[in-house]
């Protein structure tokens, strides 16, 4: 682990959501369980994972936007659960949100320049000239103009709008910025500018970022430690170069194959059978189990706990795999799960 200070930390965060709306159809979801991870100051630690699989949930309890149902989140060694609500509410200065359809995220009501001062008058720090001011620097240091201020949202691209929604939370001077997909909703060429200018912010101002994707080659450019989300637990973490070229985790292995570069050959991918089980039925054991091509008896009756195996890479998985970024050919035609775990081919 890295020797800076680390500004974001959660330990043992989870949270369940109710469903169903009567007592007789009333259940439990958990949509994140018991993970603990750190971010550094002016790093980003990128997340990854299928739909549902509790990524945006994970970032909204960092922010305290949903209160975890158990589990602590500490910013710059804060703990936010026992902040008073004024206390938190100077807090939220520092950790801001960018969503990721910047259209539903921008009142379409106000003029560009009142969005993006509406953080500025919310926490009372500049008013007049001065507004004016740190909004039109705003706009050109994402790569608009002053001039846009006066125009609505509805009258720009997409990727003008995300770059509206950045600089909206830019306007506080935060510390910690968590980026829930925000660029899946724009165009490859857009995708890049703005992933650029989010680089080239974080340098400027020693930004924290918690970027939250579903595509891994987006996550393994933008990220410097990349976390792997499987039904609401982290199957691995390591640091980015780490994970590419030694990926532990079967999941993680079926997510490089899947974005495997041109000339990658069809047979050398790993297909994933079946579908994500719902967080409301998990399997036993471990919850990928059903879906691994390497998958023994241990592995459906008792769960593997996220364990370090090397400096900064942690794995939760009874039998990791040892290889290189080319993922291994999985058994087919025969029960894997007879087989005893030295017997796999690896």
């Amino acid at each position: 682990m890295s020797e800076r200070h680390a500004l974001v930390q959660a330990r043992g965060l989870s949270r369940f959501f109710v469903t169903g709306r009567s007592r007789w159809s009333r259940g439990l979801l958990p949509a994140v369980r018991e993970i603990s991870l750190e971010i550094q100051e002016g790093e980003t630690l990128g997340v990854v994972g299928e739909s549902g699989s509790g990524k945006s949930t994970l970032g909204r309890l960092l922010l305290r936007l949903l209160v975890p149902t158990s589990g602590q989140v500490l910013f710059d060694g804060h703990d936010l659960a026992q902040l008073s609500r004024s206390e938190l509410q100077r807090l939220r200065r520092q950790m801001q949100i960018v969503f990721q359809d910047p259209a539903g995220s921008l009142d379409p009501r106000f003029r560009v320049r009142d969005l993006v001062a509406e953080g500025i008058d919310i926490h009372g720090l500049a008013s007049g000239a001065e507004r004016s001011r740190i909004v039109d620097r705003l706009l050109e240091e994402v790569g608009l103009s002053a001039a846009h201020g006066g125009r609505f949202s509805h009258e720009f691209s997409g990727g003008q709008r995300q770059r509206i929604g950045i600089a909206r939370a830019l306007a506080v001077s935060p510390r910690f910025v968590v980026l829930d997909e925000p660029v899946s909703a724009l165009d490859v060429s857009v995708q890049a500018q703005v992933l650029n200018l989010l680089a080239d912010l974080q340098a400027d101002r020693r930004l924290a970022y918690f970027f939250v994707a579903h595509d891994l080659r987006v996550v393994a450019h933008f990220s410097s430690r990349i976390a792997v989300l499987y039904l609401g637990r982290i199957v691995e973490l390591a640091d980015r170069d780490v994970l590419l070229d030694r990926p532990g985790h079967p999941y993680t292995q079926s997510l490089l194959s899947a974005v495997a570069e041109i000339g990658t050959t069809d047979e050398s991918r790993i297909r994933l059978s079946g579908e994500i089980p719902s967080p409301m039925e998990p399997p036993s054991g471990c919850a990928f189990h059903p879906r691994c091509p390497y998958a023994v008896d241990r592995c459906r009756q008792e769960e593997p706990q996220l364990a370090r195996t090397g400096e900064g890479h942690a794995i939760a998985c009874h039998f990791p795999l040892e290889s290189s970024s080319v993922a291994p050919e999985p058994t087919t035609g025969q029960d894997v799960g007879e087989k005893e775990p030295e017997e796999r081919s690896r």
